[in-house]
């Protein structure tokens, strides 16, 4: 899977030019914590609502209403924004896109074309939604296994073989690096199966089942 099909298209921004006060009605009219920042085409900043409430007055402030209006008309979004920008390419996977976000340590990236044109925001909940649909458990109706398996070649060819000769459909099948020697194997199948009759196939067959449970 792509960022070009997970991400929000047609991203709302501003220019460096917005005041604060502009930029924070429009966050909370639309419940976004960051916003992109673009000036004549070209992504030039980013900003989030704790960037706004750290050049806010504080609520205990002696300002009148007015005052704070009058002041925050004077602060440009320019003036608060990161300039240096963590982004993402439209034809980059989704896998490199968490890890971007995992090692920047930020909850979303500005997705950009290939001439750095703006094109789009991936958040980390659309990473979430993601995992949640490999996994299938939106639908329900599934068996999920937990296989124990040594680090070395033709493991998964027997295990799908095990599977294929029985006439179980296997839906996902995903890897979980234990140590150098050992894996997990997450084994999701397309209908609900009878768990102890699985797990016997397998364990004849010297394959260790740590965990099994129909979901949905």
């Amino acid at each position: 899977m792509f960022v070009a099909s997970r991400m929000t298209k047609h991203p709302v921004s501003v220019t460096s030019d917005t005041t604060i006060q502009q930029a924070d009605r429009l966050m909370k009219k639309y419940k976004f914590h960051r916003l992109p920042v673009v000036d004549n085409g070209k992504l030039v900043g980013y900003f989030s609502d704790r960037d706004i409430m750290r050049v806010a007055p504080s609520p205990a402030t002696t300002l009148s209403k007015f005052e704070i209006r009058s002041l925050l008309d004077k602060i440009s979004v320019k003036d608060i924004m990161h300039e240096k920008v963590v982004t993402v390419n439209e034809g980059a996977t989704v896998e490199e896109a968490a890890l971007i976000m995992y090692n920047n340590k930020v909850g979303g990236l500005p997705v950009v074309s290939d001439v750095g044109a703006l094109v789009g925001i991936i958040t980390a909940t659309d990473i979430l939604k993601t995992f949640i649909e490999v996994m299938g458990l939106p639908g329900g109706g599934k068996t999920r296994l937990t296989i124990e398996v040594d680090n070395k070649v033709g493991v998964m060819a027997e295990i799908t073989k095990i599977f294929a000769d029985n006439n179980i459909n296997i839906d996902s099948f995903i890897t979980c690096k234990q140590s150098d020697d050992r894996y997990e194997l997450v084994v999701r199948l397309g209908e609900h199966a009878a768990l102890e009759d699985v797990k016997k196939l397998l364990n004849l067959r010297g394959y260790k089942v740590v965990h099994a449970v129909n979901i949905g």
